[in-house]
C-alpha cells in the first residue's frame, strides 16, 4: 500500500472516531451521507472499503483442501472441509458476507461520487470523480467474480444461478428477500461494470508526457494531478482487463458452460489475448517470473511499482510470518503446508516428459534426479537445503531431526515442506530473528498466459493463433522454456502432442497446477473443470541408511471427502433461512 493509501486510511479512521467514542458512543458524531459532499477524505474512506476487503488470494492456502497439499494443523478449516465437514453452516471458502458488504459500500460510493467536492477547480473535481468511479465499478466487478466463483451453482431444477444483483445501496426499507439472478445475468452485469471501468480509467497510473486521447481541453498538469503514479496500486484499466479474462475463463469452464459453447472459450481467449498483446505476446513472458516472490528486484521496488511479472499486488512489507508458518521445525517454523506426492509426481522430467512416460527415464529409486527445475523451486525435498545457513533438511521417517516424517506436531505429514513464496534469507532463530520484504501478488502475467492457453486450445486448437499471432502451443512452449525445459533442445513431449487438443488440454492443466501451486487456484480449478475432488493425498516414507535412501509411497496420508455436487459451493444456510427467495444449490441443505 502506498503513502496515498495510508493517508486516506488515516483520514478514514479519524473521521469515524473521537476520544469520546473510546468511552461511550456520541450520537452527534454519527455522520450521514451528506457529510461526504464537502469532505472528500470521508468519501474516499467509503471507497477504501472496496480495497481493504480484497481477500489475500493464495495466502489462504486452500491447497490443503485439494490433492496438492495437506496441513499438520489438524484444526485447519480447509482441512476440516476437505475431510467431510464442509456444509452450508461451515464454509471456509465463503465470500457471501465480505463481498456483499464491499458491494454495499461501492454502491453507496457510485451513487454519491459525483456530488463530492473533490477539488475546488471544476475540471479537477470531475476528473477525480471519473477516476474514482471507475475504480468503484472495477471493484464491484471483482467482488461479483468472487461471489460467482464461490456461490454460483446448479439448483434442484437444473438451473444455473448466480447471486442476487445489487446495483443500488440497501437501506432499512429495502426488500432483502430477493431471488438469485441467473449466472448469465450476473456475467452480463460483471462485463457491464468492467466496460464502464475501462472507459473511465487509464491503462496504468504513470506520469504522462502528453494528455491521452479522450481528455479534450485538459491541461497536462491537471491530468497528471489525477492520473499520475501517486495512484499506483489502485484499480486500472489493465487490472480490469485481466479481471475480464478471469471471469470469461470461469464462464467457459465445464462447470459453468453447460452446453460447451465454443463462443465462451473464444471470448475468454480474446479477453486474455488482448492484454497479452499489450504485454508483447510470447516475448512478454518474464524470464524471472518463476521466483517473483524472492527475486533481488523486490528490494528496490518503489511505492506501487510492480515487477515485470506482476500486474497487481498488495503492499510490500518487512515480515517473517510466512516463514514462521511454513519453514521446517528445525528452522523454527511450524511446517504447516506439506506438499503431496501427487503434486511432486506432476512435475515432469527435465526433458519435459511426464514421469509416467517411458521416455522420461524416471528412476523411482532416485526420484528427484533429472526433474523439472520448478520442483526444487517450489518444494523442499529430502536432503536439500533451506534457511540462511543452508541447513540440510531430512524428511526421512528415521531422520535424526524433528523435520522427519511425523516426528512432532509441526513435522511434515507427507515427506515434503513448502518452499514457494518463502524467503530463505529469513532467520527465525529467536536469538537473531530477522525479516525480509514480501508482497502478495493479486494478478500475475503467468496466470494470464495460462488463461489464454487453456481458452485458445479449446477455441482455436493447440496451434490456432486467431488474430493475436500466438497459440496455446506457443504459450506452453514459452513457459516450459522458462522453466528450463527445451531451452537447449526441442521440447520433444510438447512437439509430440501439439496436434492433439485433448493431450494439450491435459498438459495445460498440469502446467497451471505447477506454475500456480500454493497460490489459491487448485481448489477452484478442480471444480470448474469438474475433475475428481476425492483423490487421496499421498506422501512418501523415506528411509535413509548409510547414505542411501529407499522411497515407499504412502497411498493415503489423508482422504478427501467431497460429494459430486460440491463442484459448486453453497448459499449460506442462515441466508436461506432468512430469505425464502434464495434457492439453494443442489446437494446442499
Amino acid at each position: 500500500m502506498n503513502n496515498f493509501f495510508l493517508i486516506l486510511i488515516t483520514a478514514f479512521v479519524l473521521t469515524f472516531t473521537s476520544c469520546d467514542d473510546l468511552i461511550e458512543p456520541n450520537i452527534a458524531n454519527n455522520r450521514g451521507l451528506d457529510a461526504m459532499y464537502a469532505d472528500p477524505e470521508f468519501a474516499a474512506g467509503v471507497l477504501l472499503n472496496g480495497y481493504t476487503r480484497i481477500p489475500t488470494n493464495g495466502y489462504s492456502f486452500n491447497d490443503v483442501a485439494t490433492d496438492n497439499a495437506v496441513t499438520n494443523n489438524l484444526q485447519n478449516n480447509f482441512r476440516r472441509a476437505a475431510t467431510g465437514q464442509w456444509d452450508s453452516n461451515f464454509n471456509p471458502f465463503d465470500q457471501w458476507n465480505n463481498s456483499k458488504a464491499a458491494i454495499q459500500y461501492l454502491n453507496i460510493f457510485i451513487q454519491e461520487v459525483d456530488k463530492v467536492n473533490w477539488a475546488n477547480d471544476e475540471v479537477v473535481r470531475s476528473l477525480f470523480a471519473r477516476r474514482l468511479k471507475g475504480e468503484a465499478y472495477g471493484l464491484r466487478a471483482l467482488y461479483m467474480y468472487f461471489l460467482l466463483q464461490a456461490h454460483s451453482g446448479v439448483t434442484d431444477n437444473n438451473q444455473l444461478l448466480g447471486v442476487p444483483i445489487l446495483l443500488e445501496p440497501e437501506s432499512i426499507t429495502s426488500n432483502f428477500n430477493i431471488p438469485r439472478n441467473t449466472f448469465q445475468e450476473c456475467l452480463n452485469q460483471v462485463y457491464s461494470d468492467i466496460g464502464l471501468a475501462s472507459q473511465l480509467l487509464p491503462l496504468d497510473y504513470e506520469t504522462a508526457t502528453a494528455v491521452p486521447a479522450g481528455f479534450p481541453d485538459v491541461d497536462l498538469s491537471i491530468y497528471n494531478r489525477v492520473f499520475d503514479n501517486q495512484a499506483r496500486g489502485r484499480v486500472t484499466k489493465r487490472i480490469v482487463m485481466f479481471l475480464k479474462a478471469q471471469v470469461a475463463l470461469l464462464a467457459a469452464s465445464p462447470a459453468f458452460n453447460l452446453n460447451n459453447s465454443q463462443a465462451a472459450w473464444t471470448q475468454a481467449a480474446n479477453a486474455a489475448g488482448e492484454l497479452l498483446s499489450l504485454n508483447g505476446g510470447i516475448g512478454g513472458i518474464d524470464p524471472n517470473g518463476l521466483t517473483w516472490y524472492r527475486n533481488p528486484e523486490i528490494e528496490t521496488l518503489g511505492s506501487g511499482v510492480n515487477s515485470r511479472e506482476v500486474v497487481w499486488r498488495g503492499d510490500i512489507a518487512n515480515s517473517n510470518n510466512l516463514e514462521l508458518e511454513h519453514f521446517p521445525p528445525s528452522l523454527f517454523g511450524s511446517g504447516r503446508l506439506n506438499p503431496t506426492q501427487n503434486l511432486v509426481d506432476a512435475f515432469p522430467a527435465s526433458n519435459g516428459y511426464p514421469i509416467t512416460h517411458p521416455s522420461s527415464n524416471y528412476n523411482a529409486a532416485n526420484p528427484y534426479a533429472n526433474r523439472d527445475a520448478r520442483l526444487n523451486h517450489y518444494i523442499l525435498l529430502n536432503g536439500t537445503t533451506a534457511g540462511v545457513a543452508n541447513t540440510v533438511i531430512s524428511t526421512a521417517s528415521n531422520s535424526t531431526t524433528i523435520d522427519g516424517l511425523n516426528r512432532v506436531e509441526t513435522s511434515t505429514r507427507t515427506g515434503y515442506y513448502m518452499k514457494k513464496l518463502l524467503r530463505q534469507d529469513v532467520n527465525l532463530n529467536p536469538q537473531t530473528r530477522t525479516q525480509q520484504r514480501h508482497y502478495n501478488a493479486r494478478m500475475r502475467y503467468t496466470e494470464l498466459y495460462l488463461i489464454y492457453a487453456e481458452a485458445a486450445n479449446e477455441a482455436f486448437g493447440p496451434e490456432g493463433t486467431s488474430t493475436f499471432g500466438f497459440s496455446a502451443y506457443d504459450v506452453i512452449r514459452g513457459l516450459r522454456r522458462r522453466a528450463g525445459i527445451g531451452s537447449n533442445t526441442t521440447d520433444l513431449y510438447l512437439e509430440s502432442i501439439k496436434n492433439n487438443k485433448d493431450a494439450m488440454r491435459t498438459l495445460i492443466r498440469n502446467e497451471r497446477r505447477l506454475e500456480l501451486c500454493f497460490e489459491g487456484f487448485r481448489f477452484w480449478d478442480l471444480r470448474r473443470w469438474k475433475e475428481n475432488l476425492t483423490e487421496p493425498a499421498k506422501g512418501v516414507n523415506i528411509q535413509t541408511t548409510s547414505g542411501s535412501s529407499t522411497f515407499t509411497i504412502i497411498p493415503e496420508v489423508e482422504e478427501r471427502s467431497f460429494t459430486p455436487d460440491m463442484i459448486y459451493g453453497p448459499i449460506p444456510y442462515l441466508e436461506t433461512l432468512k430469505f425464502n427467495a434464495l434457492i439453494q444449490n443442489k446437494g446442499w441443505r
